[in-house]
């Protein structure tokens, strides 16, 4: 495998408190810093429920049904606990098998019926484990999680019946069908048809099967289809709608009732296996799930910094290794995407928000833990092999074709060029993305690939075409999609390159500066002109010329996508006039001139704010994808010490509170960028395998690869509160004077320490970082 070679300090403002002095040392358990409220918003769409990471369970507490994570900070209602949710999704999705304690008589299976009240104060929460009071019953529900059960345990009071009802006929308030069946005395099995995303409640694209052993006998259980209940009966079912069961327990026999619940995406049986396998008490399960995060939170451990940098911190890489899913049964088997069931040797992952996650999160999730990373990559690898075709969005067994472009092939090439795959498999994955980059699946297909191919292998770009109702077609962000197509062109070139396909990575390789096609010298803004717009496929353009419009860009505007480029900085800033008109772009941007003066104003009021305020504007965009590489471009401008300014005030947008997510996490993608961005590396170019560099704002961090050998990076002096520039680095001994670093040569490094100082200065523009294009 070939690599790539090798003003004054300001107070950051009332958003960050002046970090204190350096502690002693690492934080003796960092799961203590973790805060999994935050994010539990309308923007955010995190959950504060328990799982492992990467877990197949997400087991949390549903308020509100049909929004996103099914929970959200500012509801005061619980309606019950459910075991799958995604972490920071955009779309209403997942949320089931849902239960709910409840004493008194069981008289509906209406949730907003047999609903409680409760309170935060009354809630408890850490990696791996979640408690809540429900004050309609003065009920204590504590919630643990293995990697494929969720184990609930629920303290009643004295004198009251003891009840735990279970929804299977619904998911976050979609109807599907499903299946309960009261087996002996203790156990209860069955399955859920789901698949909502993105408001399709049409689609079924997974069934997930469970199966919940009582540690207590039921005294009396009965069933529900619709409204109807019916008492004694053991089997319920039903196409579409609530269908469920309920149990009751002898209250002399105690105040506790726990319950281990298996899932699996197969059938019961393997549910029930998988039970088994990963059976325990629960004190025993939630000192396990604690060792786990707090074993996983100091792979990446940092010193110093305020308590609120590392509640921050610790709170965002938590966040970053909840997704991929296991989607394997403990015996390797797997439902692949042909809805059959298969056997596999090596763990089978599922949920791939690859749009959003190949451009920080895999690259986090492959530095910190390289064997799972090659496993996630081998798994999309079997959806081809099981469905005909690679994904885009795929949401456990099935493809939900939301978003735009080709980010399958960026997430891919950049494992492959960190050596995680074997050269079968490598080859394999090759044969399927060139496929992908160059044909279209057959219209049966659950698949809708790249359909904005036939126009752009021919003409360069996807010719523009507004389908109404196709909200997430590539014809209709015809602009935005071509723009990724040429990235994941040219980082595909890269692979075939080293796999010795050389004709067709010339082919590739010819299409990186496809983004050029797009380039309107006609449309101005802000005092600059030339900008990325769409096209018809007979060349025309199509919409306004206003580069702060979107039309054909998917959440975002010519703005921000304009740097979208980052594969030939030569040739994109050559489009703008040179280096120096790039980097004024840029300071326009990110509105420099007040950010140096009062970061947390430019952040907060210049800036786009608001997780969905995609359109019609200029600014940077925090809160969304697109540009998150952003920052970074001023590294080939001649710049990169406006990076660490940028940083820093991005830094203010992250807070220790459930409102602390400045936009949707979108599986770990945003908090995997704060976790970069805050220990100074980041890939800008996905598939470059090169990291560019910034002031770190911790002064140790130290990573621990799982299979691999720590190293370091140092920074004396770092704060978060202050703007800090790079003087010097120095990696394993050897002087860095270039703004980048490659992956290799981090992980061989030992030790890389940056020398800060308060004032910008010229470090690391000797030369640019090197582009994917030759001479780019």
């Amino acid at each position: 495998m070939r690599w790539l070679a090798g003003l004054m300090a300001v107070t950051l403002g009332v958003a960050l408190a002046p970090a204190a002095e350096a502690g002693p040392g690492f934080p003796a358990d960092p799961t203590e810093l973790v805060d999994t409220s935050i994010g539990n918003n309308g923007d955010g769409t995190t959950f504060p429920g328990a799982t492992v990471p990467f877990g197949m369970v997400q087991l949390s507490p549903d308020t509100q049904l049909k929004k996103y994570a099914s929970y959200d900070y500012a509801q005061d209602t619980i309606l019950g606990f459910s075991h799958t949710h995604l972490s920071g999704v955009g779309c209403q999705t997942m949320g089931n098998i849902r239960f709910m304690p409840t004493t008194g008589a069981v008289t509906s299976s209406n949730p907003a019926q047999y609903g409680s009240k409760f309170s935060h104060a009354n809630e408890s929460k850490a990696p791996g484990e979640y408690s809540v009071k429900l004050d309609k019953y003065d009920v204590r529900a504590e919630l643990t999680a293995t990697e494929r059960t969720g184990k609930h345990r629920y303290t009643y009071p004295a004198g009251q019946s003891e009840n735990v009802l279970i929804e299977v006929g619904e998911s976050n308030g979609y109807s599907y069908a499903g299946e309960v069946k009261v087996v002996g005395g203790d156990t209860v099995e069955g399955w859920l048809q789901g698949g909502n995303f993105c408001w399709e409640t049409e689609k079924e694209r997974y069934r997930v099967f469970f199966s919940a052993k009582f540690d207590r006998p039921f005294a009396s259980f009965g069933t529900w289809s619709g409204g109807v209940l019916k008492p004694g009966a053991r089997d319920a079912s039903l196409s579409g709608g609530r269908t469920g069961a309920w149990l009751t327990f002898d209250q002399s026999q105690g105040k506790q009732v726990g319950a281990s619940v298996g899932l699996s995406y197969t059938s019961v049986d393997g549910a029930r296996l998988n039970r088994a396998a990963e059976a325990g008490s629960f004190d025993k399960t939630k000192s396990q799930a604690n060792k786990t995060w707090r074993d996983e939170l100091n792979r990446m451990r940092v010193a110093g910094g305020s308590t609120k940098d590392q509640r921050t911190y610790y709170s965002a890489l938590y966040r970053s290794l909840l997704h991929p899913s296991v989607g394997s049964d403990v015996d390797g088997k797997y439902r692949g995407f042909d809805d059959k069931v298969h056997a596999s040797d090596r763990p089978y992952y599922q949920m791939f928000s690859l749009w959003d996650t190949y451009r920080s999160q895999n690259q986090l999730v492959a530095l910190l833990h390289p064997e799972r990373a090659g496993d996630m990559t081998r798994s999309v690898l079997k959806i081809y092999q099981d469905g005909g075709w690679v994904p885009r969005w795929a949401l456990a067994g099935g493809e939900t074709n939301v978003m735009s472009g080709d980010p399958v092939t960026p997430w891919v090439v950049d494992n492959y060029r960190r050596g995680l795959l074997d050269d079968r498999t490598a080859r394999a994955l090759f044969d399927a993305l060139w496929r992908n980059a160059n044909e279209v699946p057959a219209d049966q297909s659950k698949f809708r690939g790249r359909d904005g191919n036939p126009s752009y292998v021919q003409n360069g770009w996807i010719g523009y075409r507004d389908v109404p109702g196709y909200t997430f077609g590539d014809t209709r962000q015809a602009g935005s999609a071509t723009l990724e197509y040429a990235l994941a062109d040219c980082s595909l070139s890269l692979m075939a390159q080293g796999l010795g396909e050389r004709d067709k990575a010339a082919t590739l390789a010819s299409r990186c500066s496809n983004f050029t096609k797009l380039w309107d010298t006609g449309t101005q803004s802000k005092g600059f002109t030339g900008f990325p717009r769409s096209r018809a496929a007979d060349g025309t353009w199509a919409g306004e010329a206003d580069p702060a419009k979107s039309t054909g860009f998917h959440e975002g505007t010519p703005w921000q996508y304009q740097w979208l480029a980052q594969q030939d900085t030569r040739k994109l800033f050559g489009l703008m006039g040179g280096p120096a008109e790039a980097e004024k772009r840029l300071d326009t941007f990110f509105d420099m001139k007040l950010l140096l003066t009062d970061p947390a104003k430019a952040a907060k009021d210049s800036w786009v704010h608001g997780a969905y305020d995609y359109h019609n504007n200029f600014a940077f965009n925090p809160n969304n994808e697109p540009d998150l590489h952003a920052p970074w471009m001023y590294a080939w401008t001649g710049a990169p010490w406006k990076t660490s300014a940028v940083l820093r005030a991005a830094r203010t947008l992250f807070t220790d509170t459930p409102y602390g997510m400045p936009g949707n996490d979108d599986l770990g993608t945003i908090s995997a960028w704060l976790v970069f961005s805050m220990a100074g590396i980041f890939e800008a170019t996905p598939g470059s395998g090169q990291y560019l560099l910034s002031a770190p704002m911790f002064p140790k961090i130290e990573i621990t690869p799982e299979g691999g050998r720590r190293f370091a990076i140092q920074a004396p002096g770092a704060d978060a509160s202050k703007f800090q520039y790079i003087a010097s680095v120095r990696a394993g001994g050897t002087e860095v004077k270039d703004s980048w670093i490659n992956h290799r040569e981090l992980l061989q490094s030992g030790t890389t320490r940056f020398t800060l100082t308060s004032e910008p200065n010229g470090w690391g523009t000797a030369s640019a970082p090197p582009s994917l294009v030759a001479g780019g």
